[in-house]
């Protein structure tokens, strides 16, 4: 399964739909809106989302939707990322409720190589978040540092660091490769 990208596999113009999509549960927008500090009641109280907003209900905090989208995108887009440059622009164009399903598709807007080291490039990127009727909920615009083929070969090539399964000596057939 591909994780990432090298710079050379990456073309302008290319869009990138991301798989799975996610159904928003009102537990992951309260655990993310309460490990973030974020204790608007628009999210976390249903009174008051109910009672006093043109919504009627609890809106999703919108950077769970946007952190939602980033991690989407990461098998396609920055899986082998040297750095995340830049976040150049964000829009929230339209709320997510709970029970909502995002999906999310990257377009490469641009890239080019770096003009201090001949391994890497910059790749831009748009990346856009829909819900399960198509509606365009968030918009963002980033810039990433991916290595060339070159980066990746000298540091052993797609999986770095990955170590070779050993055989458990107390288990009897437990060579890798081989049948139970």
């Amino acid at each position: 399964m591909q994780f990432g990208r090298s710079y050379e596999e990456f073309e302008v113009g290319a869009v990138y739909q991301h798989w799975p999509g996610k159904t928003v549960t009102e537990y992951d927008d309260h655990l993310f809106c309460l490990l973030t500090m974020n204790h608007h009641p628009l999210h976390l109280d249903a009174n008051y989302a109910g009672e006093t907003t043109q919504f009627g209900r609890n809106v999703v905090v919108g950077n769970y939707v946007y952190s939602l989208l980033l991690g989407m995108s990461v098998p396609d887009v920055s899986g082998k990322a040297i750095a995340n440059l830049e976040i150049e622009s964000l829009r929230h164009v339209a709320p997510t409720f709970h029970g909502d399903t995002i999906y999310g598709e990257t377009t490469v807007l641009d890239k080019w190589e770096s003009t201090s080291k001949d391994d890497r490039g910059v790749v831009y990127v748009e990346t856009i978040g829909y819900n399960q009727d198509g509606e365009v909920v968030c918009i963002f615009r980033r810039k990433v540092m991916v290595p060339k083929e070159n980066y990746l070969e000298a540091r052993g090539g797609e999986q770095p660091a990955r170590p070779v399964p050993q055989p458990d000596k107390n288990w009897p057939g437990s060579t890798p490769g081989a049948e139970a």
